[in-house]
């Protein structure tokens, strides 16, 4: 029995990571449905969070029940006139009313008014995106100029480097005094000194030489969700020391162990916290992008290092800065969505690459594993995408909606309710058919 309270706890964390932050999502979608509704003068009736049985509900002073139910894997709104979840009409409900009324409903308000409740939600998503990357913009910060030691790490080598030091020389390198660090970070890439280097540091106004490992570490900064690497047990700020019994002195040492071993299996010889440890894991194939749009298959086992052998004091962004950071990232994340999504329908990359509620779900619970910045940066994601794939022209989807006013605003009439009613079934059909090939890939690729 106590051997399945480990697997039941993993298990459960990420079940509670996956409905936090699903829920986080689909509220502010939804808000954003109810909220502009409001403002446009039609009136929600009720506001869910989950589907299925209730577990709670309250009514607000406007009439609003607001309720959270069983099955936490979406949730709408539903407005007055509506039949139900989907917002199709309830006609026996609009004949009885007058004109008054019927202004309050989602089938009754101008299409000026039922588009903009309908597109709110998608923009909602985009502006919580936005906003959670304009945080961590502003909380990360940018690395110090001068490059100044906030942290040193806990690494197997000999490290005489301290907190506060002031970084002049690092090897044959030296440090650029404007803050401009690609070219010295390719340099270290190209000129690898060390297992043990000598550091050129300003201590208390003095200039001082001082041994410290390698900056191109093999140390865990971050890991790949569902790769390997989590799969066998590795943590951030592990470090690596071997593969097959071969030494690790860099990260680009590890990278050539990986991609070299042509997907056999490798033993890592991994140092924690003045332990040092065995795993053994398999690398994956990945398909990444390359320059020319194509894909390249490379073996990987799913971790990621920075440059840096120490924690680098961090200084505050300008405002603007972070909100340029912020529509950037969230540009990114748009444009590889539909990269990948083309691609996979194209047959450029394997179908593999599309996760559905499984993998969305051990990705959330791995993300919460590294701490808060990454689970908010994939909820910030996850915002994008979802915002992103409800504005798809397919009927059940707000996209699809707005195709529908769109075809009402050029006509001046709305679509035949029967043939949208049968549109809407279709679009449904494909929705479906769609999440369960994702969950197929969830529980057969590799």
């Amino acid at each position: 029995m106590s051997t399945l309270l480990p697997a039941f706890g993993g298990v459960g964390f990420t079940l509670i990571a996956f409905v936090m932050c699903l829920s986080i999502i689909v509220f502010i979608h939804e808000y954003g449905h109810y909220i502009v509704g409001r403002w446009c003068g039609i009136h929600a009736e009720v506001f869910s969070i989950g589907f299925g049985p209730v577990l709670f509900a309250r009514v607000d002073r406007r009439g609003t029940v607001w309720q959270v139910a069983a099955i936490p894997l979406g949730g709408y709104v539903r407005f007055k006139g509506d039949k139900g979840a989907a917002s199709d009409a309830d006609t026996s409900a609009l004949d009885d009313m007058d004109a008054a009324e019927r202004r309050s409903t989602m089938h009754g308000a101008p299409l000026w008014a039922r588009a903009s409740t309908v597109a709110a939600g998608p923009i909602f998503n985009f502006i919580l995106s936005l906003i959670l990357f304009f945080g961590l913009s502003i909380s990360q910060g940018v690395t110090k100029n001068p490059l100044t030691v906030g942290q040193v790490y806990d690494v197997p080598q000999v490290s005489e480097v301290q907190v506060g030091d002031i970084l002049k020389r690092v090897g044959s390198i030296d440090v650029p005094a404007d803050g401009e660090f690609s070219d010295f970070f390719s340099a270290i890439r190209e000129n690898p000194d060390g297992p043990i280097i000598d550091y050129v540091v300003e201590r208390n106004g003095l200039d001082v030489v001082v041994q410290g490992p390698a900056m191109d570490l093999a140390r865990i900064s971050s890991l790949i969700p569902r790769s390997t690497a989590i799969e066998a047990g590795l943590k951030v700020g592990d470090v690596i020391t071997h593969v097959n019994g071969d030494p690790i002195n860099y990260f680009s040492d590890l990278k050539a162990a990986v991609e070299g071993s042509n997907g056999a299996p490798l033993s890592l010889m991994v140092y924690r916290a003045g332990e040092t440890l065995d795993f053994d894991l398999q690398p994956k194939k990945v398909e990444e992008q390359n320059d020319q749009g194509g894909y390249d298959v490379f073996w990987r086992i799913g971790i990621i290092s920075t440059l840096y052998a120490f924690e680098p004091e961090s200084e505050a962004i300008g405002v603007s800065e972070a909100a340029q950071n912020a529509a950037r990232t969230t540009y990114s994340v748009m444009k590889a969505s539909i990269t990948g999504l083309v691609d996979v329908v194209s047959g450029a990359i394997s179908s593999c690459n599309l996760s559905g509620p499984i993998g969305i779900a051990e990705t959330s619970g791995q993300m919460a594993r590294q701490g808060g910045d990454s689970l908010i940066w994939f909820i910030a994601v996850l915002s994008t995408a979802v915002g992103l794939i409800n504005l798809f022209p397919i009927p059940v989807l707000d996209g699809g909606h707005l195709v529908f006013h769109s075809y009402e605003a050029v006509t001046g009439r709305p679509p035949n309710l029967r043939v949208m009613n049968a549109m809407m079934m279709a679009g449904l059909a494909i929705v479906l058919s769609f999440m369960m090939f994702a969950l197929f890939n969830d529980v057969f690729c590799p």
